[in-house]
């Protein structure tokens, strides 16, 4: 395979739409494609339908003559993604493992594997942008069609997609330059009813399949009945922001900052509005809820006590800047949910492991989130909040 002129890519062929059309644009670009289907871990107690989806991927790849191959990296997802998902909960925090998932699957164990068997790049239905210094003048990018020219000696510019609906770059954030320029994202420049369009010009068995929901490869899953397989429930009281009892629930470490629902309100008046959980005492399992989701109120979870903080800044730990360090005084905005708002902010760094986020108006954001950091359409990095 090293020998041929054509520059290979393995492209991760989910089963869905995304992924087909990605790898048939490829192929058009005369690259010549590889069609890998990635096995996971999955619960013996959570319905699977991993092999529909292999099926479905064996099928775009007969359609486009391309060669098949499955890569089981079920150790690497247990370890690196549930086992982390579960113990961050088990201590309070509220991970993200989509972004765990990009990291250590996608773009760690996939990534690493492709390229050992010959392959020049990857590429992945993501929709993310990725432009080198080459396509980048003056803060504006070259004219879009497709994957662009890839030279390893320019930095590489992560970018979110044009479809603001469906745009993953915040996933993305922890990808490094020497991965980005071995990774393709060919439908980044597309919004998603023209990926649909493709997917029938092309033919593509899946054209008309229905995209995937939920966590990264589990699917479409009840966080917390998922988590309760794995941590005990245990009752605990509710309290609002004075430190009255309203309520309880069943286990402090399945909320998370911001939620509205799971627990119960046993003392509402008939004029309330709906409650937001706005802190954590883990050592004692009391949640604190409030009627105004932005009060600034939270728990320091490490001290089990309540605490005012300063809800405009956000420490982050596990940092990582795709292209340059963030600089001070410099307006940029930050995303603290996937498709959340975008929040004004600035950056502070203030040693190799400590930075800090400035917004310009309070968020409340829980302990283990990412926070991902934007120069207007160029995702910088981000961090996870400490």
């Amino acid at each position: 395979m090293s020998n041929t002129k054509k520059k290979i890519v393995f492209v991760g062929l989910s089963g869905g739409v995304d992924s087909a059309v990605s790898a048939a644009l490829l192929k058009k670009q005369n690259y010549e494609v590889v069609g890998v289907f990635i096995k996971t871990w999955h619960p013996e107690f959570l319905v699977c339908n991993e092999e529909e989806e292999r099926m479905d991927a064996m099928r775009v790849a007969a359609h486009l003559d391309i060669p098949f191959l499955t890569f089981d990296f079920s150790d690497v997802y247990k370890k690196e993604v549930a086992d982390y998902m579960i113990n961050e909960y088990k201590t309070g925090r509220t991970p993200n493992p989509d972004v765990m998932c990009n990291k250590e699957v996608k773009f760690g164990a996939f990534l690493k594997k492709a390229l050992s068997m010959g392959a020049d790049f990857v590429a992945t239905g993501h929709y993310a942008q990725e432009f080198s210094e080459q396509n980048f003048k003056g803060g504006r990018f070259r004219p879009k069609g497709g994957v662009m020219p890839k030279n390893s000696a320019l930095k590489t510019f992560l970018v979110k997609g044009i479809d603001p609906s469906k745009d993953q770059s915040y996933f993305l954030w922890t990808l490094k330059q020497e991965q980005l320029s071995k990774i393709l994202f060919p439908i980044g420049y597309l919004k998603k009813t023209e990926v649909r369009i493709l997917a029938k010009k092309f033919k593509l068995p899946v054209a008309e399949k229905k995209d995937s929901q939920g966590i990264c490869f589990l699917g479409a899953v009840d966080l917390k009945e998922f988590l309760k397989h794995y941590i005990k429930s245990k009752k605990g009281k509710v309290v609002n922001e004075k430190g009255e009892d309203v309520g309880y629930h069943d286990g402090v470490v399945f909320h998370t900052l911001g939620e509205r629902h799971g627990f119960t309100i046993t003392k509402k008046g008939s004029t309330d509005g709906a409650y937001y959980v706005i802190g954590k005492d883990i050592k004692k399992n009391i949640l604190v809820v409030s009627q105004s989701p932005d009060v600034g109120l939270t728990l320091d979870t490490r001290q089990g006590r309540m605490s005012n903080v300063d809800p405009d800044v956000q420490r982050l730990e596990q940092t990582n800047w795709i292209l340059k360090i963030p600089k001070p005084n410099k307006n940029y905005t930050a995303q603290i949910r996937y498709h959340g708002e975008f929040f004004p902010c600035q950056i502070l760094i203030k040693s190799k492991t400590e930075v800090e986020v400035l917004f310009k108006k309070p968020v409340i954001i829980a302990s283990g989130q990412s926070i991902v950091v934007y120069d207007k359409d160029v995702c910088l990095g981000g961090g996870v909040v400490v």
